[in-house]
């Protein structure tokens, strides 16, 4: 789980009570169902218009598993497990990686591929495929996220304009206008929450995730086919360094 997008949610509702709980701390008034069914009503119709709906109904669940339960993949560690992998392979043979417990699946499903006896261009072409559709995935419940984000507010002030419309047609009933202002004021409230507190934060997240798989699945790629093409440990811990930060490389150099 990632606790980042934890306490960032958690840290954003904490904010916002206190500020209630500062102004009087009557939650009640700032519930309306109206502005409920507009911004979330608007923001899906509007994103399903964007998009088919396989794509926004498979865009929606992958943009919290994202956010909060996929894998943090460390690339030092990956380098390091490859490395090992390249030593196995060359001292022992491709056939001694079956016995191997490798905790990444991508890298367990490359170790299979070379145990298994497939050759450097079909490992290749397999994981690059494979690749290139989790880098997809994530692109779309990026975009299905944004989009909601994107209309959230617009569907705020359009929930505030109907409200207004609403109290100029009750002019003459002076004790209607207040609370009817405040119902159309929550509606661009709801839109700024929702867009800037959940629907952003998780593409930001999404579009993270994806520079983070890419990376980390290129040096999977390229670890396993020179391990296959029978490279040395050594050069392909240098090929694979030049994924990774100075800092990465600076603690690498260090613990050897």
């Amino acid at each position: 789980m990632d606790i980042a997008t934890i306490l960032g949610l958690v840290g954003a509702v904490v904010t916002i009570v206190t500020l209630i709980m500062i102004d009087g701390g009557n939650f009640a008034q700032y519930f309306d169902k109206h502005a409920v069914i507009i911004i979330f009503g608007g923001a899906f119709a509007a994103t399903l218009t964007r998009y088919p709906l396989p794509v926004v109904l498979h865009g929606i669940p992958m943009g919290f598993r994202c956010a909060l339960g996929m894998r943090r993949i460390s690339h030092r560690d990956l380098v390091e497990e490859i490395a090992k992998i390249a030593d196995v392979a060359r001292k022992q043979g491709p056939n001694a990686l079956e016995k191997l417990e490798v905790a990444d699946p991508t890298l367990a499903q490359g170790v299979r591929y070379i145990a298994d006896g497939y050759d450097a261009d079909f490992i290749r072409t397999a994981m690059e495929t494979e690749k290139d559709n989790i880098y997809i995935q994530l692109d779309e419940a990026q975009k299905i996220y944004r989009s909601i984000g994107d209309c959230a507010p617009a569907f705020g002030m359009i929930g505030t304009l109907l409200g207004m419309v609403n109290m100029f047609a009750n002019m003459t009933d002076p004790s209607k206008l207040g609370p009817i202002m405040a119902m159309a004021l929550i509606a661009t409230l709801y839109g700024a929450v929702v867009a800037n507190m959940v629907c952003m934060p998780i593409a930001d997240k999404c579009h993270v995730k994806m520079i983070e798989e890419d990376i980390a699945r290129s040096i999977i790629i390229d670890g396993v086919v020179q391990i296959r093409n029978q490279k040395s440990p050594q050069i392909v811990k240098e090929m694979l360094l030049a994924y990774l930060t100075d800092h990465d490389r600076n603690e690498l150099a260090e613990a050897a």
